[in-house]
């Protein structure tokens, strides 16, 4: 029986779980914290606003994920120097790209909602930028795991979530206000979840 011996970076990528569960803590302790909540119509981020009484808590949590996840995301971009093919190492780089612009360029919302402030603009920009990131990111990580035939199932498993991604993207702009929550939810999900697989596929990556 074959005993597959994994790197320091292997076992220190799934730091990105982590992140996952952290960014959900955030999402939980949040609302827990947040009279008046409504998850179907108020964004994720409300959660983290200057004037939301759960923004102590959230924000904790927050932090958290973000340092887990770039630091994953490092590890990650370390570990697959020279495997696999440029095409997927350019997707782990611009992925990790979206994990830096995540948490360093957000700043909070002024209030739940948005009030128009200037750090609300940044907030929308950064949010833009992460979109479009995770879009391509996921992109080239697709088309190079299928390309090699050997790992064409997590190459799928990215399509799916980029679909889903794409929709709850989709969602957000013609779904009614009150409503607004859901896709929400459906684009930023995937991402944070897609995290923790890419964590799981890096520790168990073999090269045969």
């Amino acid at each position: 029986m074959h005993i597959q011996k994994r790197t320091r970076a292997q076992w220190f990528a799934l730091i990105g779980i982590f992140g996952t569960l952290a960014y959900f803590l955030h999402i939980i302790f949040g609302q827990l914290n947040y009279p008046g909540y409504d998850p179907l119509a108020q964004a994720i981020s409300d959660l983290t606003a200057a004037t939301a009484p759960s923004r102590e808590i959230a924000s904790y949590f927050t932090g958290l994920y973000g340092a887990f996840n770039i630091t994953a995301s490092v590890l990650s971009c370390v570990f697959y120097q020279d495997k696999i093919n440029k095409v997927f190492r350019m997707g782990i780089y611009l992925f990790t790209s979206m994990h830096v612009v995540s948490i360093i360029g957000f700043v909070p919302l002024s209030e739940p909602g948005y009030a128009g402030a200037l750090q609300d603009l940044i907030h929308i920009i950064a949010t833009v930028l992460v979109v479009l990131l995770s879009i391509v990111s996921l992109v080239f990580i697709a088309v190079g795991c299928i390309k090699t035939g050997t790992y064409k199932k997590f190459g799928i498993f990215t399509i799916v979530i980029l679909g889903i991604m794409a929709l709850g993207s989709i969602g957000t702009g013609i779904v009614p206000i009150e409503y607004f929550g859901i896709p929400q939810r459906f684009s930023v999900f995937s991402v944070v979840i897609y995290s923790a697989a890419l964590s799981w596929f890096t520790f168990r990556y073999s090269d045969s």
